[in-house]
């Protein structure tokens, strides 16, 4: 399902961290392409609340968590700059999708990273 917010479609989902050559493009591209299920799943199916965001949010982040292994393989990690773009991005997609007030930590609190 292409994504229908055209803020989401225009947005540069880890920009830093394609920017900086530590975190490989390949698994860089794996993170954008969970941010963008998350986006896909909130049109599909869009949360009545905050609590309903969260779980979307959760599923999402589990997935980050697996990534980990991706990173770590390419001799990489979500160490501090990635954790606050990651996050960054999660604030983002719930800011652009009506939940403006969301808490970050919140937003990504089963994350292992």
């Amino acid at each position: 399902m292409p994504i229908t917010n055209q803020q989401v479609a225009g947005h540069a989902f880890l920009r830093q961290l394609y920017a900086d050559a530590y975190y490989p493009d390949h698994v860089v591209d794996q993170g954008r392409a969970i941010l963008l299920r998350l986006c896909e799943r909130i049109e599909a199916e869009p949360p009545s609340d905050v609590a309903a965001l969260y779980v979307l949010t959760h599923a999402a982040t589990e997935e980050f968590n697996l990534l980990e292994a991706e990173f770590e393989a390419a001799g990489s990690e979500i160490e501090t700059v990635a954790r606050e773009e990651i996050a960054e991005d999660f604030r983002f997609v719930a800011s652009t999708y009506g939940f403006p007030d969301a808490d970050v930590e919140a937003l990504i609190a089963t994350r292992e990273w």
